[in-house]
């Protein structure tokens, strides 16, 4: 069943409850399709007056900051033994070149990942327990966590809110086209992560082939 299909079948507030969970939890480090989600959720608003765009926005917004905050803490917590294990557990997802990818762009932008990790398919999941395993201090994270999830989650729905009632007579083909171009930009987000992690990853081992020096010759004796 297409997405937005099945949510026209749940209840206004389990739309709510729904949109805020799938984002929190994958703003925690649990990949789900947050992004999607959101976007049907706004478009479905768009068309059904049962559906407060400002109550959708704020609980997608609540979400994002708040399941950010606790992936922050576990990261904390657990530090890189936690990262280890993960790479472990879900190499497509957390696999060692991903986590050098997002620890280089970490490095560069400082609390700024945080934000801009927000708009990034893969980095969603990363950005608050990689923030915690580096002990950025928290109140860094949390401007960058606020600022992001706001502008994220309240823009994306207020946007697709807004271009759904402007495109009315359009609504059920632009649907489509909606979660089409959220997908589009999912996928594209993925493959470049993918790509830079794979770099990273032969660039590490390139490091550690030539750091390791060659065994000094054994001396032959007649």
């Amino acid at each position: 069943m297409h997405v937005q299909e099945w949510l026209e079948t749940v209840p206004a507030v389990s739309i709510y409850a729904l949109v805020g969970l799938v984002i929190g939890l994958e703003s925690l480090g649990i990949p789900l399709p947050g992004e999607i989600i959101l976007v049907s959720s706004a478009l479905l608003a768009s068309q059904h007056g049962d559906i407060n765009p400002v109550i959708l926005g704020a609980c997608a917004t609540a979400g994002a900051i708040i399941g950010d905050s606790i992936g922050y803490a576990i990261g904390r917590k657990g530090g890189r033994p936690l990262l280890a294990w993960l790479g472990a557990k879900f190499p497509r997802h957390f696999g060692e070149g991903h986590i050098a990818t997002a620890e280089r762009s970490f490095e560069k932008w400082g609390m700024w990942a945080v934000f801009f990790g927000r708009f990034i398919a893969l980095l969603r999941i990363f950005a608050g327990p990689l923030a915690g395993v580096l002990r950025m201090p928290y109140w860094k994270f949390l401007i960058a966590n606020v600022l992001g999830g706001i502008l994220w989650a309240g823009g994306t729905t207020a946007v697709i809110y807004y271009v759904g009632v402007v495109a009315e007579s359009w609504l059920k083909r632009f649907s489509w086209l909606g979660l089409v171009l959220a997908l589009l930009i999912g996928l594209v987000s993925m493959l470049v992560i993918k790509r830079k992690a794979k770099k990273m990853t032969a660039e590490r081992e390139a490091d550690k082939t030539t750091a390791t020096p060659d065994p000094a010759p054994v001396p032959v004796t007649d």
